[in-house]
């Protein structure tokens, strides 16, 4: 008996002949998506002709907001007992009549625990569905994961309208990444710069930390730095130099540290809104200063911004004036979209149709430090195989 993963094996993205592209999802049906890389456990529905049908989330914030940061082993815990309750509000929209064409599930990079629990989920879906699998990047889905309102408000028209904003720039911001790339058609990705130690989010939470703030950082400094003033406090911007597209933020971190040594309790808690204004402001001018630098390298066509940092009303903001400066559109990720989310996964699963290969025999395993640019054996067919 063929299994679905077989099928797919054999179906063209264009419906077309079937050894242009071995192993691709087919154009148009339902997929179901599942992540669990870190602390959020997730499950969206999406269709390539219709749009998002449904998303589902459960976060763990709460949870491991009483230790700082977030517990790997306790992460891994939640998802144990949240993704089963998730899959069965899918399977209640899915009715018993209706099963996905593909099952997509995040298999790196993250935490490994919690990566294990979506793919051991993933895997068991699509064998009792007789689905294909499909392993997906995380960080390759926030790259797409700007371009998922514009595929909702035209699903017929998104095609011709993706092709309109390319090339394309992006800066995807996380608590682990910051990372600035190139998509060109295909869709084809290539990295420009990236993080050498921390990154921005990383350099928020630890930020909070010393300043005594909690976890998650960045809103709480966001939260306050809206009351102070940036250039009370200044603190040193790295790899500004022409030419350098990558980012580091260990620096700021230490030199906030230093700062705060310096200062007894009072004098932190009555200059906390003008501290957070200036170390946000640090960050923000670095992000857009490197976004401008690299638009004025080349003949983009748009600006976007995803991860969970991208929800920073200032970084949105100042991006938003470097596109317009430029004359090129700004594009950001929904807030829904910028976090740890299944619907950026679905989505990614069916922007990168025509190169990924179903895993037929259920063998994908966790890839933890997987990085954007890296093409899994066997899952993602390299550019010479386009």
């Amino acid at each position: 008996m063929e299994t679905g993963a077989q099928r797919a094996g054999r179906m063209a993205p264009d419906g077309g002949n079937p050894s242009k592209s071995p192993g691709a999802l087919p154009l148009e049906g339902l997929i179901l998506a599942i992540e669990t890389s870190c602390d959020e456990s997730a499950v969206a529905l999406f269709d390539g002709s219709a749009g998002m049908e449904n998303e589902w989330i459960s976060s763990q914030i709460e949870l491991h907001s009483a230790y700082g940061g977030v517990v790997p082993d306790l992460a891994s815990r939640e998802h144990l007992t949240s993704l089963p309750l998730l899959l069965e509000a899918a399977g209640v929209v899915l009715g018993p009549h209706r099963r996905p064409t593909a099952v997509a599930v995040t298999h790196g990079p993250g935490l490994a625990g919690c990566l294990a629990m979506g793919l051991a989920a993933g895997k068991a879906l699509a064998l009792g569905w007789d689905s294909p699998l499909f392993p997906i990047n995380h960080l390759r889905a926030h790259a797409f994961s700007p371009f998922i309102e514009g595929h909702r408000r035209d699903p017929a028209g998104f095609p011709a309208a993706f092709e309109s904003h390319l090339p394309h720039l992006g800066l995807l911001v996380s608590g682990g990444n910051t990372l600035l790339f190139r998509l060109d058609s295909g869709p084809v990705l290539t990295l420009i710069g990236g993080t050498v130690d921390d990154a921005a989010g990383e350099a928020l939470d630890k930020g909070a930390k010393l300043l005594g703030l909690g976890y998650p950082g960045g809103p709480l400094i966001e939260r306050l730095a809206a009351s102070g003033r940036a250039g009370a406090k200044t603190f040193p911007r790295a790899l500004l130099r022409e030419g350098n597209h990558d980012f580091s933020f260990s620096g700021l971190k230490t030199s906030l540290r230093y700062r705060v040594e310096r200062m007894d309790t009072e004098a932190v808690a009555s200059s906390l809104p003008d501290l957070c204004a200036g170390y946000q402001e640090a960050v923000v001018d670095v992000l857009s200063r490197k976004v401008a630098a690299a638009l004025a390298q080349g003949a983009y066509r748009s600006v976007g911004l995803s991860g969970g940092v991208a929800n920073n009303a200032s970084l949105r903001e100042r991006l938003g004036s470097v596109a317009g400066e430029a004359g090129v559109a700004f594009l950001a990720a929904l807030p829904r979209h910028t976090g740890d989310n299944a619907g950026m996964i679905a989505f990614a699963a069916w922007m990168e149709r025509g190169r990924l290969r179903a895993d037929a025999d259920f063998t994908t395993t966790i890839v933890p430090g997987a990085a954007i640019d890296q093409l899994e054996a066997g899952t993602l067919r390299s550019e010479f195989e386009r």
